[in-house]
């Protein structure tokens, strides 16, 4: 069997700067074939890959031109720290919610615990 069309393939993913689609087609294919997945499904699964690793690697760009000191995320915060920090509302802020619905949050204390 001809290698053509899969070479052709590769190159036109590369032409058109889609490295997902590019390493996760195939392995995808044979996924959704076992799931009895649809064409329109294939590619609706392809293209949100595509779409959360460019989200990714855009987020990656702007922290690194940032020039951030140290990278800090809520994944990695110690709530154990401040006791009197509320986890489960401080998570629930972070999905910025509040933002869609139009409200207003305000934030009371000092942004040092040793204050």
């Amino acid at each position: 069997m001809s290698d053509t069309p899969q070479v052709l393939l590769q190159h036109h993913l590369k032409k058109l700067r889609l490295p997902t689609f590019h390493s996760e087609y195939d392995k995808l294919a044979r996924q959704c074939a076992t799931e009895n997945k649809d064409h329109i499904q294939y590619l609706l699964r392809l293209c949100e890959l595509e779409l959360i690793e460019r989200e990714r690697r855009m987020i990656e760009r702007r922290i690194k031109a940032a020039k951030f000191p140290a990278t800090k995320s809520l994944d990695s915060f110690d709530f154990k720290v401040i006791a009197s920090l509320n986890k489960v509302l401080t998570m629930q802020l972070a999905r910025c919610e509040f933002v869609d619905h139009r409200q207003n949050v305000i934030a009371l204390g000092p942004s040092d615990p040793a204050s």
